[in-house]
């Protein structure tokens, strides 16, 4: 988008985003990230590597794939995407990759907001870490067997968890590498 429009409003300014007015659209804008990356990591024996933390916004603990911001704090510099999902697994789940590859990208919510997210598929996994997160997070770890994971999904529904939506497209992705690898 671009920022010198003049029909281009700042409503409200915070650390991560803007929300912003463009024409009659309001919306909110990132500020400071370039980017955001889930990391769809498969274990060589086909769990699917899941991620459980407290969400403010939604007041509960919510079932995510592993994900971060691109380029978020000054050390990370002009980190590329591959870059930052490593990093992002690493600091989540424990988890090294040997492969780590682009699979997809698009607008989660693009009625909302202007971010592109994009899905990478990891292989070749290594635990190498506890994983949990950074000091601000708290992170659970789970490694659910990728034909099992729609079940354990609405079992963690039923016990008034959130399901980020976003996991299941990671799903049809691994589910899709599942199937690509057993042929």
């Amino acid at each position: 988008m671009n920022n010198e429009n003049a029909n281009l409003t700042v409503l409200g300014e915070g650390k991560y985003f803007d929300f912003v007015r463009l024409d009659n659209w309001e919306f909110l804008r990132p500020k400071a990230f370039t980017g955001v990356v889930l990391i769809i990591a498969i274990t060589d024996d086909g769990k699917l590597v899941l991620i459980e933390q407290f969400r403010p916004p939604v007041a509960t603990r919510c079932v995510e794939i592993p994900a971060g911001l691109v380029g978020d704090v000054p050390e990370h510099g002009e980190e590329d995407f591959v870059t930052a999902a490593r990093r992002e697994l690493l600091e989540e789940t424990g988890y090294t990759a040997d492969t780590m590859e682009v699979v997809f990208e698009g607008a989660p919510s693009p009625g909302s907001n202007n971010i592109v997210i994009t899905f990478l598929l990891a292989r070749g996994l290594k635990k190498v870490a506890d994983g949990g997160g950074d000091e601000s997070e708290d992170i659970t770890v789970y490694e659910v067997p990728v034909d099992e994971v729609y079940d354990w999904l609405l079992e963690r529904r039923d016990m008034g968890h959130n399901v980020d939506l976003k996991v299941f497209t990671g799903l049809f992705f691994a589910n899709r590498e599942m199937e690509q690898t057993s042929d």
